[in-house]
């Protein structure tokens, strides 16, 4: 009996080793694990938010092909998308073609090369300050609304109610919001545009460059190749800011908090998509030394 718990005291501190290796393995293994779980979950709901997103905008734009489309909604969507948008789409840009203006005033001046001011101000407008600031700031007030809207339609289950009646959620609900942000983004990038030009002209021209030079660089500098291709970005950003909000509207649970949720990353998803694409947009239209090989 004796020597069997001194065998027993022998065996102790080898079993405790072992147990201890053991759970830092388990520990070891988990650690490694959880950023696989998670790239995967990642991936998962990446591919599912494509799909379901994709599916939408050809649905939704099957029925606007197909004339299917309630006109009374599409005109107060476009309304609410374009007019009620242009006050604040007008302010934003206006401002920044004035702070580029002056940047490049206070710096091309002492150059000596002041006249190209004018140019590069509108050029760097028409390109991508006016129709990407016009999306990001119709996002933040058109997007998180139609995203607000469809979410409490989900959760206080009007959205279940129209397919009770056989009525599409998508015919009804997402087709004149996709087609009213469409057609809506390009006059309001139009507007900003020139709001961005005439701000940039008076900042300039207070800061020692010529009025006559400045103009004569705009028509220099900008052909309307560069507006059109601006004002495809437009039609495209509009296109996704519609989407992704509807998408995320119609995707919501969780009551009040759930349209929190979806109301938030409808603007997150938005802002981020259309800079992504304006990188790739502006590669496309506007030649990346790479583009042509």
């Amino acid at each position: 009996m004796n020597q069997d718990s001194q065998n027993h005291e022998r065996a102790r501190p080898v079993d405790v080793v072992s147990d201890i290796i053991h759970e830092v393995g388990d520990e070891i293994a988990a650690v490694v694990a959880v950023p696989g779980e998670i790239t995967y979950r990642t991936l998962n709901r990446f591919f599912e938010f494509i799909g379901n997103s994709s599916i939408l905008f050809v649905q939704a734009w099957s029925y606007i092909l197909r004339g299917s489309l309630n006109l009374r909604s599409t005109i107060g969507q476009m309304a609410a998308i374009g007019v009620d948008s242009l006050p604040i789409v007008l302010v934003t840009v206006a401002f920044s073609g004035m702070v580029l203006a002056l940047y490049s005033a206070q710096t091309l001046v002492k150059w000596g090369v002041g006249s190209v001011v004018g140019g590069g101000v509108a050029l760097s407008i028409v390109r991508e300050i006016g129709p990407v600031l016009t999306a990001v700031v119709v996002t933040a007030r058109s997007g998180s609304a139609i995203a607000a809207e469809l979410g409490s339609m989900k959760v206080t289950e009007q959205i279940d109610a129209l397919r009770a009646l056989a009525i599409s959620p998508v015919e009804h609900l997402v087709s004149p919001r996709l087609l009213a942000a469409i057609a809506m983004l390009p006059p309001l990038t139009i507007f900003a545009d020139f709001v961005g030009v005439v701000g940039g002209y008076f900042v300039a021209t207070v800061n020692g460059v010529a009025a006559g030079g400045f103009i004569t660089s705009v028509r220099q500098f900008v052909t309307p190749y560069d507006i059109n291709m601006g004002l495809i970005k437009a039609l495209v950003f509009g296109a996704v800011i519609a989407i992704i909000s509807c998408q995320q509207g119609l995707q919501t649970t969780g009551g009040a908090s759930g349209v929190g949720r979806s109301t938030t990353n409808a603007v997150v998803i938005s802002i981020v998509l259309i800079y992504i694409l304006n990188f790739f947009l502006a590669y496309i239209m506007f030649g990346g030394r790479t583009w042509s090989l």
